[in-house]
């Protein structure tokens, strides 16, 4: 697959340079956000001096800074506010993408390196919540990018319907466990799209954050979800990122949900060649997922932390971990249900990414059990009190 430049910008400008219709839209941008009283990792490492050097400049697929900030530059509640248009943007501007990543993911100077991928013990890990008392559902997912693409802000529409296709191909191949069906967006039955939201599979074009990123862009073409007869495992085809692989279920059996999803990964590894860098590892659209790009999540219920979001959420940094609304990021709890997953992606093996989630998940149903215990004392329950005790 042939890099999609952009030639136009190259005859009138030189290779490698900004046009300058770019370069004033992006001092205009730069301007508002000075002005502003945005709190984003974009603002505190978009200096001055980082801007000038970094505002002429263009990859070879014809990304330039203005295709990594605008986000940032339209949304100023923007936590983060910058995506990578393309994967030699996290080293073309270096300068604002390193300490943006140092900050986020806790500590990643300019001479670490992400370690080789390695999955360990496959049978580590067991059941968080065997009674069903706490955790809803588990999942795990992880985002690729299939090399020699740009990301969402360059891709052309014939270049997300190749991926589609391609990715079709490989769907039909999948063994027994992972076998199923592919749903393609465009063209999609009412009767498929409203079975797809009833079992919570179904994405929506992107929040304004993607929008203004130009993620969405030729929306629907070349989107579609697939997922096994099971639905245990699905993938999402250009949905943020090329693709989302992700294993789930109800209950909280952390190991059967990751051996089906190493099984998962590795089988589409024998068809694929995914984006992975020396220093960064698995690259994506957002800097936040680099590295392993794993989410381990649960929906949990835990009433007596939660009471206090404050806290829960702190609490929950202690052990790396990130508190959510029931669907994800910008959402809100629905039911007092709670996604709570690693925070970490950067710096560390898959292995040791389900291993902080599974440890820091335990320890959080053992205070909310505490805090349970504790407020029955409280009322005066001493014999609900001593029969939890003795069991």
């Amino acid at each position: 697959m042939a890099k999609s430049r952009c030639h136009k910008c190259e005859e009138k400008c030189g290779k490698g340079k900004a046009h300058p219709d770019v370069i004033r839209t992006l001092e205009a941008g730069y301007r508002d956000l000075v002005l502003s009283d945005s709190k984003s990792l974009l603002k505190k490492y978009l200096t001055k001096e980082v801007f000038d050097k970094l505002k002429i400049k263009k990859t070879s697929f014809g990304s330039t800074l203005m295709d990594c900030v605008q986000s940032g530059f339209a949304n100023h509640d923007s936590g983060i506010g910058v995506y990578a248009a393309d994967p030699e943007c996290y080293h073309l501007f270096a300068d604002l993408f390193d300490p943006l990543i140092n900050e986020y993911h806790g500590g990643f100077k300019k001479s670490d390196q992400h370690p080789p991928m390695d999955f360990g013990d496959l049978n580590a890990f067991g059941n968080l919540d065997p009674k069903g008392e706490y955790v809803v559902s588990t999942r795990i997912r992880c985002c690729r990018s299939i090399e020699g693409y740009p990301f969402n802000p360059n891709l052309t529409e014939a270049q997300y319907c190749e991926i589609e296709n391609k990715m079709m191909d490989i769907f039909s191949t999948f063994p027994c466990e992972l076998s199923g069906s592919y749903f393609p967006l465009k063209g999609m039955t009412k009767e498929v799209q409203n079975q797809l939201i009833d079992d919570h599979f179904l994405f929506k074009e992107g929040d304004r954050f993607l929008q203004t990123a130009n993620a969405c862009r030729y929306w629907p073409a070349g989107r579609g979800i697939f997922h096994n007869a099971d639905k245990t495992f699905l993938v999402w085809v250009n949905e943020e990122d090329h693709l989302r692989i992700i294993s789930l279920q109800q209950g909280g059996d952390l190991g059967q949900v990751y051996n089906r999803f190493v099984s998962a990964v590795e089988e589409m590894q024998k068809k694929l060649t995914f984006m992975r860098d020396k220093r960064f590892g698995y690259l994506t659209f957002c800097p936040t997922n680099l590295g392993t790009t794993i989410r381990a999540s649960v929906h949990i219920k835990v009433p007596k932390l939660s009471a206090n979001m404050k806290r829960f959420e702190e609490l929950a940094g202690q052990y790396n971990l990130q508190v959510r609304g029931t669907r994800g990021e910008h959402s809100q709890a629905e039911g007092g249900i709670y996604d709570v997953s690693n925070k970490r992606r950067l710096g560390l093996t898959e292995f040791q990414s389900i291993k902080e989630m599974y440890e820091g998940i335990q320890e959080i149903i053992k205070l909310e059990k505490m805090a349970k215990y504790t407020f029955m004392i409280l009322v005066g329950n001493w014999a609900w009190f001593l029969k939890k005790f003795a069991a």
